[in-house]
Parts: C-alpha cells; sequence; structure tokens
C-alpha cells in the first residue's frame, strides 16, 4: 500500500507568510495533481501554540535566526511566530484540495517542542502519529513532498527510511535548498523523482497488468 505525505502547505510557508519559503506556492499544483492517484493522503501541519520555545518574541533581546540553548534541550534555531494554533497563517493553502486529505498531523503543539519531522518532535520525546497511521493502514511505501525540503522534508523522509518504508520524494513537489537536501536524501536511500517520470512509470505499470 503507497501513501501521500504533504509537509506543511500552509499559509505562512507560502507567498506572503511569516516564515515564506521562495515559490512555495508553486508546489500546490503538484499536490493536486498527486492528490487522486492515493488512496491515503496524509498532511502535516506545524500547530504551535502562541508562546512557543522556538519563537524570538519569547525571548527577550533575540531575534530570529538566532540560535540559544533552552533549559537543556538541543540548540534551538529561533524563527519569526509562525503556524499558531487556530490562526490564518497555520491553515493549509486555499489553493489546495484540503477536502481530499484523509488524516492531519499536527506538529510542534506544546511550547517546547519543536518538529523538524512529521514523525516526531526534534529531541524524539514526542510521537505525532504518523507512524502509527501508517502502520494501521498497512502502507509501506511512503511518497512526499512539501516544504521546506532542507528540514521538514528531509528529516521526515529519513525517518521514514529508517522504520523501513520505501520512501520516495517529489523534487518537483518542494522548493527550499534542494541540491544539498536531495544528494543527501539520495545518497541515504531515498528515491527522487518528479511528477511526470513517476506518471510514466504509472502507465506502464497499468499497462502491464492489462495484459
Amino acid at each position: 500500500m503507497k501513501a501521500l505525505l504533504l509537509i506543511d502547505l500552509q499559509n505562512d510557508l507560502c507567498f506572503g507568510g511569516a516564515i515564506e519559503v521562495p515559490e512555495g506556492d508553486a508546489v500546490i499544483p503538484v499536490a493536486n495533481r498527486l492528490i487522486p492517484h492515493f488512496e491515503h493522503v496524509i498532511a502535516s501541519r506545524q500547530w504551535h501554540p502562541a508562546d512557543h520555545s522556538s519563537f524570538a518574541a519569547m525571548h527577550p533581546w533575540r531575534r530570529p535566526g538566532q540560535v540559544i540553548e533552552i533549559d537543556g534541550q538541543p540548540p534551538q534555531l529561533l524563527w519569526t511566530m509562525h503556524c499558531v494554533q487556530g490562526s490564518f497563517g497555520a491553515e493549509f493553502s486555499p489553493k489546495l484540495h484540503a477536502s481530499h486529505i484523509n488524516k492531519i498531523i499536527d506538529t510542534g503543539t506544546t511550547a517546547q517542542a519543536d518538529n523538524y519531522s512529521a514523525f516526531a518532535d526534534a529531541d524524539q520525546k514526542i510521537d505525532t502519529g504518523l507512524l502509527d497511521y501508517l502502520q494501521s493502514k498497512e502502507v509501506t511505501a511512503l511518497y512526499i513532498m512539501g516544504l521546506p525540503i532542507e528540514t521538514s522534508v528531509k528529516n521526515t523522509a529519513l525517518q521514514a527510511l529508517e522504520f523501513g518504508f520505501d520512501t520516495y520524494v517529489f523534487l518537483d513537489g518542494c522548493r527550499g535548498d534542494i541540491t544539498p537536501a536531495s544528494e543527501e536524501m539520495a545518497e541515504m536511500g531515498v528515491t527522487m523523482l518528479r511528477f511526470d517520470q513517476w506518471e510514466k512509470y504509472r502507465h506502464q505499470q497499468d499497462k502491464i497488468k492489462l495484459l
């Protein structure tokens, strides 16, 4: 069984958002073209409380982009406030066919937990429930796309490999620092592909089934 995982296709990461990924909106049409071909469509979303520890505003005299240590936790990169629970910025892009999403996975839901993977928080103490969901649906192949590729997409893909999934990333469904992230993922065993390559392969497989 295969599943499509959409990573953080939210207003705050798209054009004009608080932590806009350049050309982030360009991946939404790719997501919409992929969605009808998957029985299981999962979407992760950053879902932060307003007092999240990664927000620079929570730390006097600190600015976005600085790295600090908080209560002995791993070094924390500070961000502009974004994807606050219930806010417009946390909503999925209005252009995304979100009604076809079967499961939403919330990440970064507690003040002290930052997430750079859809599976767990940064120090692996808080499980998002994604692994249990995939296992309950007997998913063996996970196709991933989203924003940004160098953090959430890459870390999710590498964890998926560790959990034993056949892992694929749609390059044209991602934006961010694509070249180094895609090279690292490919080196670790993630299959990198583009929509047209996958569509061609899918049509070939359909023809074989008809023979």
